[in-house]
């Protein structure tokens, strides 16, 4: 599949996975205490909505917000000044397995929908030497909430991401990357649907037109729809996660 064509589908939505400002804040106030001033670094930004309620809820922070598509840096930029908050929020585009920060320089580091990319382990691993000791990391990932799925979900996830686990099992990989679980919870269904999914149906219309004729583009729009109706029909057996851990 042409990543072209998928960051072009996602990148004018609010949100490139489930997630909204409830959730955002709810994970935020599992942090004990920040220090003054703190760093903080939100890892696969996209378009960025949590990085600006990451900003209202943490008034003195400074916030790098990375990713590596320039086009939803952009954009968040613009929402950032329109709001007021240009001052306190900078974009960096770069890959999340390659950072170009100097080690233990983030009091936080915030990641929502994104740590699949590189992998659940694998980012907790890596991203920790940017952390400062003491620091904490909040991370949403995908979940199974049954130890035995049915079909139809069970073969979309080995399809779309096999590393699946369950949340026994992530609690089990926090602890041996020698992090502290400070808490977690499963995001609200409303946290799919209304800054996702609905913003997603629509933009697969439009998508499907712009793009009509192009047969990979229109396996990526059935590939999506068909993403939207598992959930739709399974909902109670996966959803995400949110971690928050402590170095």
């Amino acid at each position: 599949m042409d990543i072209s064509l998928i960051c072009r589908l996602f990148e004018t939505l609010p949100r490139q996975g489930p997630g909204n400002d409830e959730s955002t804040a709810r994970a935020f106030h599992m942090i004990p205490k920040l220090p003054e001033n703190p760093e903080v670094l939100d890892v696969g930004c996209g378009s960025g909505m949590q990085t600006l309620a990451l900003a209202r809820l943490c008034p003195d922070a400074r916030i790098t917000a990375v990713d590596v598509h320039r086009p939803v840096l952009d954009a968040l930029e613009e929402r950032a000044a329109a709001a007021g908050l240009a001052d306190r929020v900078r974009t960096v585009q770069a890959s999340m397995d390659d950072l170009p920060f100097e080690k233990d320089s983030f009091d936080l580091i915030w990641a929502e929908g994104s740590i699949f990319i590189m992998g659940f382990e694998e980012g907790l691993s890596y991203w920790q030497e940017y952390l400062k000791d003491g620091g904490y990391m909040a991370v949403s990932e995908s979940a199974w909430f049954t130890a035995a799925p049915s079909p139809e979900a069970k073969g979309f996830w080995a399809e779309e991401y096999p590393a699946i686990r369950t949340e026994e099992e992530y609690r089990a990989v926090i602890k041996a990357c020698g992090l502290d679980l400070v808490g977690s919870f499963r995001l609200p269904d409303a946290a799919w649907w209304d800054d996702f999914y609905r913003p997603l149906e629509t933009r697969l219309e439009e998508f499907a037109a712009e793009y009509a004729g192009d047969s990979e583009a229109m396996e990526l729009v059935e590939g999506v729809k068909r993403e939207i109706a598992v959930y739709q029909d399974h909902a109670a057996e996966y959803g995400y996660v949110f971690f928050v851990m402590r170095k």
